[in-house]
């Protein structure tokens, strides 16, 4: 469920600079356009917990799915067809509010599982959502090497991964007498189901503000990393091309260590030890002279912002006092605001000044994730 909700969306990432170029876009509108997929999440994500509740999570997951992959291939085609600008527009935001509720979905069945076995496993399922964004951006880089079509790119990466995840959510049911057990513990829980309705917005919204601070280091990457690479660095296309790659595989790699970490020094600390990363690796993206030094600190704050999220969704599943999917759902939505505000404003201060001052926004996500991860429970 996690790998297809991954490369489903990146593998249309390394295409950007040639959708750019193909509507002929200068920085702040390119900034403005790429906003429509967390857009379509917002405006979607709040909805999610409704869904789920009425739904289920692996009916809403699968069908959701099918959804954000129609809404890619439509994006790809947009892009060669000449449907212009706006038919771009409009299929980002239908992909992106599928998204927000199939993001939601599969956490909700995510913590459930990591309730069911009793120690933490959202990070590795979260290390498969980036490793098939990894996959997504090698797809997409392959294609560009290739020279394949984006909409033929797009097309077939959405058949077949579509299809790929519907059979995964037929395989990864949890039998309802260990859900209804592990709900009723919840509710018995200190603080449970009779909880002060204020309480969960207290602990929730220091979480919403630590997995913005984590999703900044991703939008830079997603949207940025690429076109900065080629443009700013003088790298390469087929190196530039692997910017995103780079991030993202970093942090798989730190998703996958983050279930031992976690487990051996606590969440608390290892969110602490990923906002210094993502800090280091701020200011080599911004002041290393030269292109493999910037890959360098890509990676670093890949690998600084890999438990971020998984950690607040973790956190989000658990509060006390809110229905089955709300806390993810509220946090999913709230989250996206980084997205919406993250790429206008890189785009609106690289205008002004320079892509490269702008992207100086990871030094900033990582001071905030440090100071954030104090205020943290450790577990």
């Amino acid at each position: 469920m996690f790998f297809t909700n991954g490369v489903l969306f990146a593998a249309l990432l390394p295409r950007y600079p040639e959708i750019k170029a193909a509507f002929s876009l200068s920085n702040s509108e390119f900034g403005l356009v790429v906003v429509a997929f967390p857009m379509g999440a917002l405006l979607a994500a709040a909805l999610a917990g409704r869904v789920i509740r009425r739904f289920g999570t692996l009916r809403t997951n699968a069908s959701g799915s099918v959804a954000l992959a129609a809404g890619m291939a439509m994006a790809g085609v947009s892009a060669d067809a000449g449907l212009g600008v706006a038919a771009y527009v409009v299929a980002m935001l239908v992909a992106g509010a599928t998204d927000a509720v199939v993001d939601a979905a599969q956490n909700v069945q995510g913590v459930l599982v990591e309730q069911w076995r009793e120690r933490s496993v959202v990070n590795s399922f979260h290390a498969l959502w980036s490793i098939g964004a990894a996959t997504g951006g090698l797809i997409g880089a392959g294609a560009v090497a290739a020279d394949v079509s984006i909409s033929t790119q797009m097309i077939a990466n959405s058949a077949i991964w579509a299809v790929v995840a519907v059979v995964a959510c037929r395989l990864a049911v949890v039998p309802p007498d260990v859900r209804e057990d592990l709900r009723a513990e919840q509710d018995r829980a200190p603080g449970g189901s009779d909880a002060s309705p204020h309480r969960p917005w207290r602990l929730l919204l220091p979480l919403v503000a630590l997995a913005v601070a984590g999703t900044t280091a991703e939008e830079v990457a997603n949207s940025w990393s690429v076109l900065y690479l080629a443009r700013d660095t003088a790298a390469p296309a087929a190196v530039a091309s692997l910017g995103l790659t780079v991030a993202i595989g970093a942090q798989f790699v730190g998703r996958l260590l983050g279930d031992p970490m976690t487990d051996r020094w606590g969440r608390s600390p290892v969110a602490r030890s990923g906002g210094l990363l993502i800090a280091a690796g701020g200011v080599l993206v911004v002041a290393a002279p030269g292109y493999p030094l910037v890959l360098a600190g890509f990676a670093l704050a890949g690998f600084g912002s890999a438990t971020l999220v998984p950690a607040a969704f973790a956190a989000a599943g658990r509060l006390p006092g809110l229905p089955e999917g709300t806390g993810i759902a509220i946090l999913g939505w709230l989250m996206r605001i980084g997205f919406l505000v993250t790429s206008p404003a890189i785009g609106g201060v690289s205008d002004l000044v320079s892509l490269q001052a702008a992207l100086g926004v990871l030094v900033l996500a990582g001071a905030v994730t440090t100071l954030l991860a104090r205020r943290l429970p450790s577990t």
